[in-house]
Parts: C-alpha cells; sequence; structure tokens
C-alpha cells in the first residue's frame, strides 16, 4: 500500500467496562467498513494463565498490544477498529496496582486513533472466567474511562442501546464523525 494511502487510515478503538459488546461492535463494524479489526490480546493470555496475573503480565499485554497495532496496521486498507486499547490497560494498572509504567504514559500521548467509541453499561455483565469488574465498578470504570479520553482531549462518541440497535448507534458514530454519506 502506497504511503498516502496508509496516511488516510482511520483507526476506530472500541473501549469500555468489561461486557459492553466491545468484542461483538469491533467485528460488526470492521465487517460492516470491509476492513480489519484488531482482537482483544488480554482475554487470551490471562485464561490460559495457571496462577494469578502480575504486573508483568499486564504489562506484557500493554507490549502485545502495540505489536499487534503495528502488524494489523500493514494489512489493513482503510479502516482498522481495536477490540480494546492501552487506555483500558493503563486503567488496569491504576485499579490493580496502584500505578502504571512510566512508558505506557507516553506511548498514548503520542497515539493517533481518530475516534473511540465508548461503550456503555446499559447492557447486562454477563460473568466469565477472566471477568472482574461487574456490578457498580462498571460505572466507575464507565466513568474513569470518560475522564482518560476527556483528559487526553481524545474524540469519543458514547455507544448505547441494546443488539441491533447498538450495531447502528455505532455505525451512524462513525458514519457521522467521519462525514460519511448515507
Amino acid at each position: 500500500m502506497e504511503k498516502g494511502a496508509k496516511d488516510k487510515m482511520k483507526k476506530v478503538v472500541l473501549i469500555g467496562p468489561e461486557s459492553t459488546g466491545k468484542t461483538e461492535l469491533a467485528k460488526y463494524l470492521a465487517n460492516y467498513f470491509n476492513s480489519l479489526w484488531i482482537p482483544e490480546y488480554a482475554r487470551d493470555y490471562i485464561a490460559n494463565l495457571n496462577r494469578p496475573y502480575t504486573f508483568q503480565d499486564v504489562e506484557h499485554i500493554a507490549q502485545k498490544q502495540i505489536e499487534q497495532e503495528k502488524k494489523y496496521l500493514k494489512k489493513a486498507d482503510q479502516w482498522l477498529f481495536y477490540d480494546t486499547y492501552l487506555i483500558i490497560t493503563k486503567v488496569w494498572f491504576r485499579v490493580v496496582y496502584q500505578k502504571v509504567p512510566h512508558w505506557l504514559e507516553k506511548k498514548i500521548k503520542e497515539s493517533s486513533i481518530d475516534l473511540f467509541l465508548l461503550c456503555n453499561t446499559d447492557v447486562p455483565w454477563i460473568p466469565d472466567s477472566v471477568r472482574e469488574n461487574g456490578g457498580e465498578m462498571r460505572n466507575k470504570l464507565f466513568d474513569i474511562y470518560t475522564h482518560e479520553l476527556d483528559e487526553y482531549h481524545f474524540p469519543y462518541k458514547i455507544i448505547a442501546g441494546k443488539s441491533d440497535q447498538r450495531m447502528q448507534n455505532a455505525v451512524t458514530a462513525v458514519e457521522d464523525f467521519f462525514q460519511i454519506a448515507k
């Protein structure tokens, strides 16, 4: 792909608390816009540990997210959708360990993400073996992610709604932000 085409790459991140539909939205948007999505690395990594995760594990996850982005940017055409991002990892560090690696903050500030889609907690939390933050913590995390996006001055849209309506709201948010004729 030529440099000019890569410069026009639109990068959209799905962000939000656990069990808010980020994966399904990333898959759906990639399909809708005929492009690629970066799967969440942390989920499989943590699920396959035979021990509690550590600070070093979370740092490994953050570094793997950066590697995945580079890999997928080489493959993607005009769009790339992310099923999680370094901000989620930063909040994870802060909530669990009360500290964040210095390099992570720098990497987030250098971000070239065009749009964040912040998934609301208006869908039920579904527990599984790696989810830790149901109940009121989901709302607290939503507020933390909102604060982080505001602090970095990153553009974002809140995505709410159930099932097909949530999917359509995400498509509309992307189309409106990028001023795509419908």
